[in-house]
């Protein structure tokens, strides 16, 4: 019976160690691994990159539907614009008319 006392003794002694080691190396292998560890950052400036096209991309489109609605200003319209957008969304071209777009 004195044998056994020891071991219990020691498994006691290193409970609370032990469990101190688990739980940091939970955050450690967290912060290495997981979804916003150090190993996420390349994701993470790829996904910028390509956010960053994209938004010069959309800014891109903005600025000319800015320009065709300043085209389309009914104080200063331009009558060739407003004339192809009336043909071409009311349909009304003859048959014998070819719509050449501005762009």
């Amino acid at each position: 019976m004195r044998g056994g006392k020891p071991i219990f003794e020691l498994i006691r002694r290193a409970a609370w160690p032990a469990l101190a080691l688990i739980i940091v190396g939970t955050f450690a292998g967290h912060a290495i691994a997981g979804p916003n560890g150090v190993l996420a950052w390349g994701g993470y400036h790829r996904a910028l990159k390509e956010r960053r096209a994209e938004l010069a991309q959309l800014e891109q489109q903005k600025a000319e539907l800015r320009h065709h609605s300043a085209l389309l200003d009914p104080r200063k319209a331009d009558p060739d614009m407003a004339d192809e957008l009336v043909r071409k969304d009311l349909g009304l071209v003859r048959p014998d008319e070819v719509i050449v777009p501005l762009q």
